[in-house]
């Protein structure tokens, strides 16, 4: 008897309505049993009611259906909380379906991130909007990519996923030039089209930003690997860079020195964003390990001071 109850409760969590003769059927059993069962799980606690006449049968309160048997008071919340972040995302462009949930629930969801794709100007945001459009119908991308060297190649790829990292956005996609997975940096990237080719998602091996694992050792010079090689770096920053130092950097990656200067240890992914970082310190940062970025550093300043001389 008890499996028989629990079975007709579940059997309406995934129906609206079924009649007293479809259970009797399905149960093996008459159909003034599956009234006194209805009756049974009515003083339990079930709301279970029956309707007569056209369209009617046994049914289960929707409230009950969602709220009591399949998601908690938390779960509930999350769920909203996780609608409206995709609005922020413009991910869930209609209101229709949070506006059903947050009636269904009772609650109003908790509006916990605000996301500005743009930049101030704003002339970004057509960018965002192509490639969130591109992303979610499947549809192939087409456009102009300055590489690492600076040189320009048109590419057509399969876009799965907007990533961010590091303060820079990046396109991971399928590239049908290169026959590999790439992370595209998105402001690079010019003249973006949106085809009429729709693509099927393949299964790619996720691309791991972070991992030390890398096969290959300039990851951006070509619109990104499957695989990334970090690099640690350590700096001595100076104390008068107190804010933006902990503007930047994690509080375990800062130790500070008996005289208030600041040692950093910290990884990247080598590339020109990284040397930004430093040199935008100025004369207030410099690079201790490893030997070859602070060469590589030298040899910027260095080419600094050579076109300042020929003026």
């Amino acid at each position: 008897m008890l499996n028989r109850l629990l079975g007709i409760v579940y059997l309406l969590l995934n129906k609206k309505t079924v009649t007293a003769k479809e259970l009797a059927e399905r149960f093996e059993v008459s159909v003034r049993t599956i009234y006194r069962d209805v009756e049974n799980l009515s003083m339990a606690g079930i709301p279970i009611y029956t309707r007569k006449g056209k369209n009617g049968g046994i049914s289960l309160m929707s409230q009950f259906v969602l709220n009591k048997m399949l998601v908690t008071k938390e779960e509930q919340d999350q769920i909203l909380a996780a609608l409206a972040s995709l609005q922020e995302t413009g991910a869930l462009k209609e209101k229709e379906t949070m506006s059903k949930l947050t009636d269904f629930f009772m609650a109003e969801p908790t509006n916990w991130v605000a996301i500005d794709f743009s930049d101030w100007s704003g002339r970004r945001q057509e960018l965002f909007e192509k490639v969130r459009a591109a992303i979610l119908s499947h549809r192939v991308l087409a456009f102009d990519y300055y590489g690492q060297s600076g040189s320009m190649t048109r590419r057509v790829a399969e876009p799965l996923q907007l990533l961010f990292k590091e303060y820079t956005w990046y396109l991971r996609a399928f590239c049908r030039d290169r026959e590999d997975m790439r992370l595209f940096k998105l402001l690079r990237m010019k003249r973006v089209e949106v085809t009429d080719e729709i693509f099927s998602p393949r299964r790619h091996k996720e691309v791991a930003i972070g991992t030390k694992l890398c096969p290959k050792a300039d990851p951006l010079a070509d619109g990104g690997q499957e695989g990334f090689r970090l690099t640690m770096l350590t700096l001595l920053i100076d104390k008068s860079e107190a804010f933006r130092v902990y503007d930047r950097f994690e509080e375990e990656e800062i130790t500070v020195l008996e005289n208030g200067d600041f040692l950093i240890h910290v990884e990247y992914l080598m590339d020109e964003w990284v040397y930004g970082v430093i040199f935008s310190f100025g004369a207030a940062a410099e690079v201790l390990e490893p030997e070859a970025v602070k060469q590589e550093v030298l040899r910027r300043l260095k080419k600094m001071q050579l076109r300042y001389e020929m003026e």
